[in-house]
């Protein structure tokens, strides 16, 4: 019992210590050793910090730090080489001042959608729907909730192909790749979008039928957009569909047709194929996108050394806070008290769906962070949600869907960083805007997960 009672209280303790901003590298390590010494194994403090959470979270770096980086560096180099403001530009203005929300869901998602950071969607589409919403006098207060609608929840959890770093996490335990379940994916995707907008647009209309109007904001730091010299649409866009249509390539035909029986070696890790293939073609997709930017663009760039640099440096925050997430995940994971935890959770419900979505939902709660979550609640009991989804004849497909979308639920509680950091840039509070992120990206969101789970459960994965 005080086993539990310790892992209970360092749950709390991380989420309540993160969300007062004590960074996660040093938090996840305290928390984890925290609860083996409340469960009274203070001679395992050592032991259990090096051997267990710092392997954890090594084993994870080696995973998925080519995709942390490689989608920061095309991230950053889709900013400086003025692409995705001018794809941002150019959907505002084709759609038209009378539907701004809608111009700023399409441009965040079409960005995010090609692997574009969502801090660098944030940073690049505010400028623009700040000055669309102050000229029809649209209050500003439901940016934030645009341009999270558009940037974490239909790119970043359901349309298939989506190179998010949170729809490759589950490829290498279920062996599919981030086209799994096509179908539902892109069902759960439209549910959001088309419901998130709907949500915005009326209360948008709402708000200004009784007469609130931009409002008066201080200091919003806004800087003069100018696209005179950035690349046409075309030329912008052809990354994104190069990263998309890559992918695609290499997981359904290249990929399938190779000889990877060299696989089996332990040299490399005795592993097959299916349980790579998915972040290989990810890897590849990226790295010829990222070749593709710096040539196209070559007349375009102040410094491209410095950019690439940037990118790579602007990937270490964050896969180090997700994969000490992951150690402390497995630390608990390693106690005998979450044996009445795991029991716990796998009795939600016979469905192994269902059960899954609670846990990942929950555990991106506590972190506040979709990637922490699902990868915790993966490398603890994705082997047996596997083995469940076996015997009840669930494709691996549609466990991997399931669980993407459940991390995208929860996460967005108010001290996700994501939500933190769109509110500082678009210079507003949690108590002007969060409601209407709580509604896109977390409510909405739980809709698609249930009809997706409803859909799957009824007629399998499609």
């Amino acid at each position: 019992m005080l086993g539990v009672l310790g892992i209970i209280l360092s749950l709390g303790l991380l989420m309540f210590l993160a969300y007062r901003g004590i960074n996660v590298l040093v938090l996840a390590p305290v928390m984890a050793l925290l609860a083996v010494l409340i469960g009274g194994d203070a001679h395992l403090l050592l032991p259990t910090y090096t051997q267990v959470f710092m392997k954890e979270l090594g084993g994870y770096l080696l995973r998925f730090f080519p995709l942390f980086m490689l989608g920061a560096i095309f991230g950053k180099l889709m900013d400086d080489s003025g692409s995705a403001k001018s794809i941002a530009h150019w959907i505002v203005t084709k759609v038209g001042k009378e539907h701004a929300i809608l111009a700023i869901v399409l441009s965040c998602g079409i960005l995010t959608y090609g692997g574009v950071s969502l801090f660098v969607v944030a940073f690049a589409v505010y400028p623009i729907g700040a000055a669309l919403f102050r000229e029809i006098g649209m209050p500003k207060r439901f940016i934030p909730g645009a341009i999270a609608l558009g940037s974490f929840t239909f790119t970043m959890t359901a349309f298939p192909g989506t190179p998010a770093i949170q729809n490759a996490i589950p490829a290498p335990f279920f062996g599919t790749n981030t086209f799994a379940a096509p179908g539902l994916g892109t069902i759960g995707g439209l549910i959001m979008m088309i419901l998130g907008t709907l949500w915005l647009h009326t209360r948008a209309k709402r708000a200004m039928a009784v007469g609130e109007g931009y409002g008066q904001h201080a200091n919003e730091g806004l800087v003069t957009d100018d696209t005179t010299h950035g690349p046409s649409f075309l030329v912008a866009l052809l990354p994104i569909l190069l990263v998309i249509g890559l992918n695609a390539l290499f997981v359904y035909v290249v990929f399938p047709n190779m000889d990877a029986s060299y696989l089996a070696d332990p040299k490399y890790g005795a592993t097959k194929l299916s349980a790579v293939a998915g972040l290989w073609s990810i890897i590849v997709a990226l790295v010829i996108a990222i070749l593709f930017i710096v040539v196209v663009h070559w007349n375009r760039w102040k410094n491209v050394i410095e950019s690439l640099n940037a990118g790579t440096m602007g990937s270490l925050l964050p896969i180090f806070n997700t994969a000490s997430e992951v150690g402390y995940g497995n630390v608990i994971a390693s106690l005998p008290a979450f044996l009445v935890v795991k029991n716990a959770v796998l009795g939600i419900s016979e469905n192994p769906l269902v059960s899954k979505a609670v846990a990942v939902n929950v555990l991106a709660g506590i972190t506040g962070s979709a990637s922490g979550g699902m990868s915790i609640a993966l490398s603890t009991l994705g082997a047996k949600y596997l083995e469940l989804a076996t015997a009840a004849g669930i494709n691996p497909e549609l466990l991997h869907r399931v669980a993407v979308m459940s991390s995208g639920c929860f996460d967005s509680l108010p001290h996700n960083g994501a939500v933190i950091t769109l509110l500082g840039i678009c210079r507003l509070t949690h108590r002007q805007s969060y409601f209407d992120i709580f509604m896109v990206s977390v409510v909405i969101p739980l809709s698609a997960l249930v009809t997706v789970i409803t859909l799957g459960t009824m007629f399998g994965s499609f």
